[in-house]
């Protein structure tokens, strides 16, 4: 994706191709008199609110942090990402679209998972001006068995993912907020498995957590355990 500069005189380009989950949220941030896909300081906005620019992202905010950081110089800036809790997924035939399977997808996202994708982009919520307000949400994914996608889906194609429901919502304006998602009763020094199982994440969540915690200097390295690292709150 783009840093979001606009290169054509039409300002609605932004629309042409994009999924239904990013247009869907588009339409639930927008409230009377609000604009869609705007110019700003050169920059096409998703929705811009007297005094709030709005920028709806389902994936790779790191692409666009240049672009954030700098709408955020001179106006207040709110990124909105998707935290998909529920998912449905539906697989159709690639000849006559009739739907051959559903079934529901046994993941389910947390508020943490925010940090799967603030991994690449971890001091994000430190500039002036800026929040995160993250989506949990239910979505069908549409898949069609055209024999032309990832092996691990067994050629399966992903074709689009529809908003069901918006089931929860919750700003993350400052690191210190998203310090607020490590349980109270992990204290002292613990591994990334311990934040793993206090916080009901997968490892590897639990490491991007740290490491973006620690990016934000709200974590610190303290030793090792084994093999493993050990981490305690600082300060």
């Amino acid at each position: 994706m783009t840093d979001g500069r606009q290169s054509t005189a039409d300002p609605h380009i932004g629309r042409l191709n994009e999924r239904s989950l990013h247009a869907a949220l588009k339409e639930w941030c927008r409230l009377p008199g609000d604009a869609l896909e705007t110019v700003v300081d050169g920059y096409v906005v998703d929705v811009v609110r007297d005094g709030l620019l709005i920028e709806v992202q389902t994936a790779g905010i790191g692409a666009i942090k240049a672009k954030l950081e700098s709408l955020a110089q001179r106006h207040a800036v709110r990124v909105v990402y998707p935290i998909i809790s529920q998912k449905m997924i539906q697989t159709i035939a690639p000849d006559d679209g009739r739907v051959l399977r559903r079934r529901r997808s046994p993941a389910r996202l947390v508020w943490a998972n925010v940090f799967d994708e603030l991994v690449y982009c971890p001091t994000l919520l430190d500039t002036p001006q800026l929040d995160m307000l993250a989506v949990r949400v239910a979505v069908t994914e549409l898949r069609c068995d055209d024999g032309q996608g990832a092996w691990r889906r067994r050629r399966v194609s992903i074709r689009d993912t529809l908003l069901d429901e918006v089931l929860e919502s919750r700003v993350f304006s400052s690191g210190g907020q998203l310090a607020e998602l490590l349980p109270e009763d992990l204290t002292g020094a613990f591994t990334h498995r311990e934040m793993a199982t206090a916080m009901g994440i997968a490892m590897r969540t639990a490491q991007r957590a740290s490491y973006c915690l620690r990016k934000l200097g709200l974590l610190r390295v303290v030793g090792r355990r084994g093999r493993e690292m050990l981490v305690e709150r600082a300060g």
